[in-house]
């Protein structure tokens, strides 16, 4: 069985690499990346571009297609799949609107009795920016679409938030992302990842897990794709984890379907907990990265009926079972991440990290030259740790990510740091 897998982050080798546990399925990254490369074959390919993906997927005879990103699924790649004949894991273009605009997804949640913050929605930067100075308290800027997560701003104070209007609406930071700004309520708690998979009429939950968004430890600094992940946060009890199920994620999927939007994929909602109470920040309908490294590491057992069930509209009565009861993910980034920074630079250390049983280095932004293994983006690898707690999980990672040496390495140090003891 091939299954070619769309995307070249470590969410994708997170993916390719647990689907290539699977008796006889090939992976095939398009366009990968040199992790992918060791677990499969890589062919360059636009993955946003619907046309070069539904040909690949012809040529390699494709029998399943994940699409891991965003940015190709907004693009309607999944539809182009489809529309093909081709099995693609992910929602179509109507449904990816819950992540591809973040006005759509909160008056969607306006309409539904969602919890979440109040919000307004501006098109004007000289309304907003009146908007804020009335204000005079704390608030989010957002721009509506999609930004690779660094598009928020979590301002302290008005001219934080004027700052990040005018970083979106006018230098025109995200392009055409920032047509139009969502200014929203800051909500103070513990920020959650819940991931469930959906066949469009039912859906699987999954474990919950906690990314660390900021560059710097002590959550400082700006807002990146995320530095790393563990799972899962003592913050999620049962009780917690009810109420989202039954005020956040069946409102969710019963309100896509109603709207005819019907939902197929994964749908990763971050959450803010505030005194006990789960309320929605954001929709994205795509494993969250690196919240998808820490929960296939845990996953027991064969992950393609769920893959596969979702894609196909039918995964039956599957139940998720956990291999192991802890994960943690610590991102290892270019220097000066999230800003500019320099490619090219040799990885070393990548085999000793990976020789200890428990750990798992997932390739992101990596290329191949020679024989070397070099750096080709802002964040670089994902080393993962699976433990019988979060502290053993840390650290087995962090001595793993100690292996790896590349020019202007860097790297969080307190990655799970509500959950550790040590």
């Amino acid at each position: 069985m091939r299954v070619l897998i769309v995307g070249g982050g470590a969410r994708e080798h997170a993916l390719g690499w647990r689907l290539s546990q699977e008796e006889g399925v090939e992976v095939i990254g398009a366009p990968g990346n040199a992790g992918i490369a060791a677990i499969g074959r890589t062919v360059p390919v636009d993955p946003t571009d619907a046309a070069q993906v539904v040909a690949l997927a012809k040529q390699e005879s494709a029998d399943l297609v994940v699409v891991g990103p965003e940015a190709p699924l907004v693009a309607g790649v999944v539809d182009a799949l489809r529309d093909n004949g081709i099995d693609a894991f992910g929602p179509d273009r109507e449904a990816a609107q819950l992540e591809g605009s973040k006005i759509f997804s909160k008056e969607f949640m306006a309409r539904h009795d969602i919890p979440t913050a109040g919000f307004a929605v501006f098109d004007d930067p000289d309304a907003a920016t009146r908007y804020i100075e009335e204000a005079g308290r704390p608030l989010v800027v957002k721009a509506d679409g999609l930004a690779a997560g660094k598009g928020v701003i979590v301002a302290s104070d008005a001219a934080e938030a004027i700052a990040g209007v005018d970083k979106i609406m006018r230098e025109r930071a995200f392009g055409d992302a920032g047509n139009r700004v969502l200014i929203e309520e800051c909500l103070v708690g513990q920020e959650v990842s819940y991931h469930v998979v959906s066949d469009g009429r039912r859906f699987i939950p999954l474990a919950p897990a906690q990314d660390h968004k900021r560059a710097f430890d002590g959550d400082k600094g700006p807002n990146t794709g995320g530095m790393g992940a563990y799972s899962p946060p003592p913050v999620v009890d049962a009780d917690v984890e009810r109420k989202i199920l039954e005020r956040v994620i069946e409102p969710t999927l019963k309100g896509m379907a109603a709207e005819g939007r019907p939902f197929r994929g994964a749908l990763f909602v971050g959450l803010m907990i505030v005194d006990g109470e789960p309320m929605v920040l954001e929709y994205n309908t795509r494993f969250g990265d690196p919240e998808c490294q820490t929960l296939m590491t845990r996953w027991k057992g064969s992950i393609m009926p769920l893959i596969r069930g979702s894609a196909q509209g039918d995964f039956g009565g599957l139940t998720p079972e956990w291999e192991a009861p802890a994960s943690l993910c610590v991102v290892l980034a270019s220097g000066g991440y999230p800003g500019s920074y320099e490619k090219g630079k040799v990885i070393t250390g990548l085999v000793e990290a990976a020789e200890h049983p428990q750990v798992t280095v997932f390739h992101a932004g990596t290329a191949l030259r020679g024989d070397d293994i070099v750096t080709s983006g802002g964040r670089v690898l994902s080393v993962t740790a699976i433990g019988q707690s979060i502290d053993e999980a840390a650290e087995y990672a962090y001595a793993a990510a100690e292996k790896i040496e590349f020019e202007g390495k860097q790297l969080r140090r307190d990655i799970g740091w509500r959950a550790r003891t040590r």
